[in-house]
């Protein structure tokens, strides 16, 4: 080009100066352009301060319902059915009257009885009388001494007559008692496996569950390795009277996820813990009881039962949203003194509303990353922006006063 430019004639004109300048300038655009690029602003992201919170130790164990009581209602004399007094599947009082069976030859039976009891009686009455007599008699010589041990058997025989009528007729009245049915405990009833003008006894099958409602039990089991750890720690506690004091089934906190996600809004109470750990399953068993006054929990459903110790310690909290998982397990990108992200593997502990808990891995008063999470790599330069997470809904808002 240098050439053509030297070739042109002198007395035609041309802008040489002009196009000179052009040339410089474009040289000068291709030398800048590199340096714009890498004069980039790092990428905006937005922080929160980490914080800490009061929270006691926790666990989550998964729990099956049990009925405290259940028992199946059984006929205990040989009858007809003639009534039933209760809804199936409803619920029943303590003493309410469930069935009914004929009374009819019971109450004969009881009349019998009376009646042989009486007679018994008489002849009671008639024995020791002539035991009496003959007493008299023997002193005097009027009768033999065999005369005389007769009536003393026949007097006796009297008296064991009277106790066996006693017995009879206080079985007589105990199977009238039998031909009423009534409930042992309040809860509620299942289905009646008898319709009314059947023939039940003894033998027959149950004629309905009954089952308590209200408290009921939550059973669940610990695993042999937190138990060992559990009673290490409580002996060591022991041993030296400066720790803190041994922890018991009252300075827990007890509550329940329902199968539906839902939070169970009663607390629960340690009730029991099994004495040896199943050989089959290297776990203890052991039971809760919860308030059920609406019988929200049925018997046999799978729930999540949460234990937190009333002993109290600060920890980290992070929101879910600043929470990722790698091949190592939990991570959070941490923004350093100089506006550099770096990588921080944690521990999770429990969740409370969008928050987690932090056990290892954090620290108060450091900077994580919540949002922007996607433009950014460890070691790459960021500018942080500080926002507020709402700890129930997880919602990010800015700061009303960014910390430029």
């Amino acid at each position: 080009m240098i050439a053509k430019i030297s070739a042109l004639k002198p007395g035609k004109w041309f802008p040489v100066g002009a196009l000179a300048t052009s040339l410089l300038l474009l040289a000068g655009c291709s030398d800048d352009q590199p340096q714009q690029q890498q004069q980039m602003p790092p990428p905006a992201v937005s922080v929160i301060t980490v914080t800490e919170q009061e929270v006691g130790n926790y666990q989550e164990f998964v729990a099956r319902s049990e009925a405290i009581d259940a028992v199946d209602i059984r006929a205990r004399v040989d009858g007809f059915l003639v009534k039933r007094n209760f809804t199936e599947g409803g619920l029943v009082e303590k003493g309410q009257l469930l069935y009914e069976i004929d009374r009819a030859p019971f109450e004969a039976a009881l009349k019998g009885a009376k009646a042989q009891l009486a007679s018994s009686e008489a002849n009671l009455t008639n024995a020791q009388k002539n035991l009496e007599r003959s007493r008299d008699l023997v002193k005097k010589g009027f009768i033999s001494q065999a005369d005389f041990d007769m009536q003393t058997s026949t007097e006796a025989q009297a008296v064991a007559g009277v106790e066996v009528s006693e017995a009879s007729l206080e079985t007589a009245k105990i199977n009238l008692g039998y031909t009423r049915i009534t409930a042992p405990f309040k809860g509620e009833i299942g289905k009646s496996t008898y319709s009314v003008g059947n023939l039940v006894g003894p033998t027959s099958q149950p004629l309905a569950t009954l089952t308590s409602m209200d408290p009921i039990y939550v059973t669940f089991q610990v695993d042999e390795r937190q138990l060992v750890s559990h009673l290490l720690d409580n002996s060591a506690a022991a041993d030296n009277p400066e720790q803190a004091p041994i922890e018991n089934k009252d300075q827990f906190k007890l509550s329940l996820t329902l199968p539906n996600g839902q939070e169970y809004n009663q607390p629960g109470t340690f009730r029991f813990a099994d004495t040896r750990v199943d050989e089959g399953t290297g776990t203890l068993t052991l039971r809760a009881s919860f308030p059920n006054p609406h019988g929200v929990i049925l018997p046999g459903l799978y729930v999540t039962l949460q234990a937190e110790s009333n002993t109290l310690k600060l920890s980290p909290m992070v929101p879910q949203a600043a929470v990722q998982q790698n091949q190592s397990g939990h991570f959070v990108l941490v923004v350093t003194a100089e506006n550099t992200v770096a990588t921080r593997q944690i521990e999770l502990g429990r969740r409370m509303g969008a928050m987690w808990v932090v056990n290892k891995g954090l620290k108060a008063g450091e900077l994580i990353i919540v949002q922007g999470l996607q433009k950014v790599r460890p070691g790459a330069k960021v500018s942080p922006n500080m926002v507020t997470v709402n700890p129930t809904t997880g919602t990010i808002t800015p700061n009303q006063k960014q910390g430029n």
